[in-house]
């Protein structure tokens, strides 16, 4: 690949109610659909971009829960890493969405893996699914992800091989 790589942060952002709600947004330049995701800027880093960016295309303010892994594709004949966070949002928006952003829908799960746009955003987003809608047990507390905190080498790997799981059906 060449050209220096492109660094990318989003969310699965989940809303919770009777039944979790997963955001899905719709790009105005083209009109696909895709999970809350931007560029980062030269020296952000990427949990803080990706909160960034997720507020600024779904309008809602967002906690940073667990990272759930990254993807890999090539963008304008260079490489692309997103990296992205389960993200757990406010009832109602708190902020005017970007214009670059026609729509914010919240779906179930299997309907917004149906409605994203690329075949690996959707593999992806269904390979995560059960970290992606785990609930916390009445009473327990749960942390935001802390800002700057190395995973372990074990769940570093565990992340690493679903990240090749996911490539590997892709055929890359």
């Amino acid at each position: 690949m060449s050209g220096k790589t492109i660094h990318a942060g989003g969310g699965i952002v989940v809303r919770n109610g009777a039944r979790p709600l997963v955001a899905v947004v719709q790009r105005s330049k083209d009109d696909r659909w895709v999970l809350p995701r931007g560029k980062l800027k030269r020296t952000e880093r990427a949990i803080i971009g990706a909160r960034r960016e997720v507020v600024e295309e779904t309008g809602h303010r967002v906690q940073v829960r667990e990272f759930l892994g990254a993807i890999t594709y090539r963008a304008g004949g260079r490489a692309k890493v997103v990296q992205f966070w389960r993200m757990q949002a406010q009832a109602r928006p708190s902020y005017d969405l970007m214009r670059d952003i026609a729509a914010v829908e919240w779906l179930p799960l299997a309907a917004a893996i149906r409605r994203l746009s690329y075949p690996l955003e959707k593999l992806f987003l269904r390979s995560v699914a059960s970290r992606v809608l785990k609930r916390r047990k009445h009473g327990a507390r749960h942390k935001p992800a802390r800002k700057g905190v190395k995973a372990s080498g074990k769940a570093r790997a565990k992340r690493r091989s679903v990240l090749q799981r996911v490539l590997g059906r892709l055929g890359n």
